[in-house]
């Protein structure tokens, strides 16, 4: 039943999340097309990654260290997600000094994790933060990320102490680099 559930919102998610458009020729090499083979893969079996459910992940949306957050929900199955994770790795390359912290939340189904998710990361020589968020009650945790949010993606919520904005939509370098500004200043 939960494979069955997760594959409704995964092809939900595809129809749904991922038409929104981005910038295009500017998305560095991670916006490559990537050809990892799909293979089953054990759900208990070791990834490198943290894996929550929503109730520990929640946490994470809530944090008051002084820092500002950039939370990223994405897939690797999802084109207009990575066409748009150059600008998240940009922005935690230039913005680590300032208490900026990029999170990178996978939704990625568990079957891919181990095939698809990790080889991934490893081949870009991403450096934010990856998480799982493994969770199929969606309807249940959609709405406490945001009220705004219809559970497409990519999605980004940007918070500190004193803000809190969601973006359902997909951003450009400068985009992203123009309402994190709002955060900063």
């Amino acid at each position: 039943m939960k494979n069955l559930v997760l594959m409704i919102v995964l092809v939900l998610s595809i129809a749904l999340g991922c038409g929104n458009k981005t910038e295009k020729g500017s998305a560095e090499n991670l916006s490559e097309p990537q050809d990892y083979a799909l293979v089953q893969t054990n759900k208990n079996e070791d990834v490198k990654f943290p894996v929550y459910d929503f109730e520990e992940f929640e946490p994470l949306l809530h944090k008051d260290d002084g820092k500002t957050y950039i939370i990223n929900f994405w897939a690797t199955w999802c084109k207009p997600c990575i066409v748009e994770l150059p600008y998240f790795e940009r922005i935690n390359a230039e913005q680590k000094d300032n208490n900026v912290e990029v999170l990178l939340v996978s939704l990625d189904m568990p079957n891919m994790w181990k095939s698809r998710l990790e080889p991934f990361v490893e081949k870009k020589g991403m450096k934010s933060k990856v998480v799982i968020l493994d969770d199929p009650k969606q309807n249940e945790w959609i709405p406490k990320v945001s009220e705004e949010w219809g559970g497409g993606i990519p999605a980004t919520l940007i918070y500190n102490k004193e803000k809190r904005n969601f973006y359902e939509k997909g951003f450009t370098y400068e985009e992203l680099n123009q309402e994190l500004d709002k955060f900063l200043n």
